[in-house]
């Protein structure tokens, strides 16, 4: 599966934002972290900001904050406000009942589809969070000197 950059942003700054919710960043913050266009991203947060996953913080020191909730925020959820994850066969001469091959094809990948979406719909941020923290816990555990 491969994400647009809109949702792939979205993702990154939404679950950059959860992991301490009382925190406020800059699109700037963030951008620079993960190496990714501060402009794109701008746009990304308008759109979270207007959906209420984030909320803008004017002013001095002002910036974005998370504004959902962890337990029952998705990533299904974040992703569809950018895409709808339906795969496209890309075929220009193509008439659906034409051949039973190409229909084959469009039956499985609209499986892949659903099966996707229940998968991104039962991981919630918090899942995502905490997982991020043990990943993170074993890579120090493997940096870390042993004696």
């Amino acid at each position: 599966m491969k994400l647009n950059k809109a949702s792939l942003f979205a993702l990154i700054s939404v679950l950059e934002l959860a992991s301490e919710p009382e925190r406020q960043l800059s699109t700037a913050d963030i951008a620079d972290k993960y190496g990714i266009s501060s402009h794109h991203l701008a746009k990304v947060m308008r759109n979270l900001v207007h959906e209420g996953v984030v909320q803008a913080m004017r002013g001095v020191g002002g910036g974005y904050r998370f504004a959902g909730n962890v337990n029952r925020t998705t990533l299904l959820d974040i992703i569809r406000l950018f895409e709808s994850l339906e795969s496209d066969l890309d075929l220009p001469h193509w008439s659906k009942a034409a051949d039973p091959v190409v229909e084959e094809l469009h039956a499985i990948t609209n499986e892949i589809d659903t099966v996707t979406r229940a998968i991104l719909d039962t991981i919630t941020l918090a899942t995502a969070l905490k997982n991020t923290r043990l990943r993170a816990e074993l890579a120090a555990q493997k940096e870390a000197p042993k004696g």
